[in-house]
């Protein structure tokens, strides 16, 4: 039974890991058809393949042990299990994933006072160094053979999308735009060192209508991350928009605030390790997510979470901020995340509940994030060391959320909840800002709020405090209790009083709909008065005028909303270059 429970669990995640290449791959020809809904299904669709193939996996165990006359003890079966599961994984290509997988599955079928016990893997068991496919993972070019220009059109022509029906545009004048941008960006030139080479991932990677190239070159010591986005014009050429070689701006495409990318990985820890030095602002629990298996993004990012707590030493308070009224949220001070738990009951005048929200924040995990709402990891019967929370926050749990969260002794057991990159609430960072950073920062928050409307997503509470500032100073949306499709919203005018007395009204003296939205109010309501205001409207005027909302559900309507690459648009050759 042992070996046939051991199979029948890599059986179910071989089966998972097939789905998600033949997806991957299919991001090839809809990039190819500019099949731009098709493409967006897709990313819905795998993320829900995951849990599906973890309840068919279930299922079959569940039936395999009702059918043995005498089954042992869970526990003691499982820890058989796992060695056996473990023989099986020695040569495989995604054992880090399979081992995930297993934990998945256990989980389900186990108590939770075993999931931190040898019945699962709490940590790898299976190395990922060196592992490689019937294909390298990337590709070396050496230019000193060749010139530089001749290898870049190489490695276009590499890439694989030319077809009869597909060709470039022009390649000899991107060829030529990339010498250029190189050569500014390295005025005293390349050294040929004896090493000197461009290595670039064998698979391309796709969101949204771009492919990306994802490189880096060797210069001795040095690693030089570059990545060269490939669009098409509207009859179908392939051009290069730009090539990225600043580490913010890489950075910043390798957001975990949009899509995740759309790339087949016969090897995915030869991936994770060749992105490390691409964007190593990204820890691997990131990278993970980053190409489409958050999953294991997951696993690794609880590994991280349970190590440092047992580095340190610091308590869990309630995060910085405006008190919400449909969460509690909690941090470790010393641990860059936070940690998001509905609230048994809401304050007035929130009329959601539990159900509502989840389903919001599930709206945001399948939709396009447009670079502007974080991503939130979710989490079910998560413990916790009670000693490491602050009495106060005990008391929040023990009034506002007892059903979710149960205090014990020695421990706090959290049944649900959602885990975030935590961010400075906009409103404490406008508090502090000089004019400088303010008009950045309200710059950022105008631009957030365009964004998300040309994803078709409505914020619905556009209050400052609802918005957060990176690391890298970009403006977030991460409160999702009132979020909407714009398509669903009515913007209004306000009407104009009839009379005094309509003036001096407690209520409004004309119809409002739940769905009603007045962008005239939002200066009003949004920000303080002086500064904040001043440079909101001078930068974002716009925002207030129902016109703008009117225009851009049109725009959304017609499946034209004004598309934003996640790159500066001062980055791109039509913009540099004419």
């Amino acid at each position: 039974m042992v070996d046939e429970i051991a199979r029948t669990l890599l059986q179910g995640f071989d089966r998972h890991y097939r789905l998600f290449r033949e997806l991957s791959q299919g991001a090839r020809q809809r990039f190819l058809d500019s099949d731009w809904a098709g493409a967006r299904e897709a990313v819905r669709t795998r993320i829900d393949m995951y849990d599906a193939r973890v309840r068919e996996t279930v299922a079959a165990l569940e039936a395999q042990l009702a059918a043995s006359e005498s089954p042992p003890a869970l526990d003691v079966l499982l820890r058989k299990v796992k060695v056996a599961y473990i023989g099986l994984l020695y040569e495989h290509k995604q054992p880090e994933c399979a081992e995930t997988f297993y934990n998945s599955v256990a989980t389900r079928l186990l108590h939770r006072t075993y999931h931190q016990n040898d019945c699962i893997f709490s940590r790898p068991a299976i190395s990922t160094e060196h592992i490689d496919g019937e294909r390298p993972s990337y590709r070396c070019y050496y230019p000193k053979s060749v010139d530089l220009e001749g290898t870049l059109r190489r490695m276009l022509v590499d890439a694989d999308l030319e077809t009869a029906d597909c060709r470039f545009q022009d390649l000899e004048r991107d060829t030529g735009y990339l010498m250029r941008v190189i050569a500014e960006h390295f005025p005293h030139g390349w050294e040929l060192d004896e090493n000197f080479q461009l290595q670039v991932l064998s698979s391309l990677f796709y969101r949204g209508r771009a492919a990306y190239m994802v490189g880096r070159a060797i210069r001795g010591s040095a690693v030089v991350p570059f990545v060269v986005p490939l669009r098409r014009t509207p009859r179908g050429e392939l051009y290069v928009d730009t090539i990225l070689l600043d580490t913010k701006a890489v950075g910043r495409l390798f957001s975990l605030a949009r899509d995740y990318f759309m790339v087949d990985m016969e090897v995915p820890s030869a991936y994770v390790g060749f992105l490390e030095s691409v964007v190593p602002s990204r820890s691997r629990s990131e990278l993970y997510t980053l190409v489409g298996l958050q999953k294991q993004g997951k696993t690794l990012l609880f590994r991280d979470f349970v190590w440092h707590l047992s580095h340190s030493s610091d308590r869990f308070v309630a995060a910085p901020g405006t008190r919400g009224m449909v969460m509690i949220v909690f941090s470790l001070p010393s641990f860059p995340y936070v940690f998001k738990v509905i609230r048994d009951w809401f304050q007035p005048p929130k009329d959601a509940d539990r159900a509502i929200v989840e389903e919001r924040y599930r709206l945001v995990k399948h939709h396009d994030r447009a670079g502007r709402m974080a991503d939130s990891l979710e989490f079910v019967n998560v413990e916790f060391p009670r000693a490491r929370f602050a009495p106060e926050l005990l008391e929040d749990f023990a009034k506002l959320a007892p059903n979710c969260i149960e205090v014990g002794e020695t421990r706090v057991l959290v049944r649900h909840l959602y885990i975030e990159r935590r961010l400075i609430p906009l409103d404490m960072y406008l508090a502090d800002a000089d004019e400088a950073r303010m008009r950045s920062a309200l710059g950022e928050y105008g631009d957030a709020i365009k964004d998300l409307a040309a994803a078709n997503i409505f914020p619905g509470d556009l209050m400052l405090k609802n918005f957060g500032v990176t690391r890298f100073g970009r403006v977030l949306f991460y409160d999702y209790d009132e979020i909407a499709y714009l398509t669903d919203c009515r913007f209004r005018t306000m009407p104009k009083a009839r009379h005094d007395d309509d003036e001096m009204a407690g209520e409004p003296w004309y119809s409002v709909e739940p769905n009603d939205v007045f962008p005239e109010q939002f200066p009003q309501f949004l920000l303080p008065p002086g500064d904040p205001r001043r440079i909101f409207l001078e930068l974002h005027g716009n925002l207030a005028a129902a016109a703008y909302w009117l225009e851009t559900q049109e725009k959304v309507r017609a499946g034209k909303p004004d598309e934003r690459p996640p790159y500066p648009e001062s980055l791109r050759f039509a913009n540099r270059f004419g």
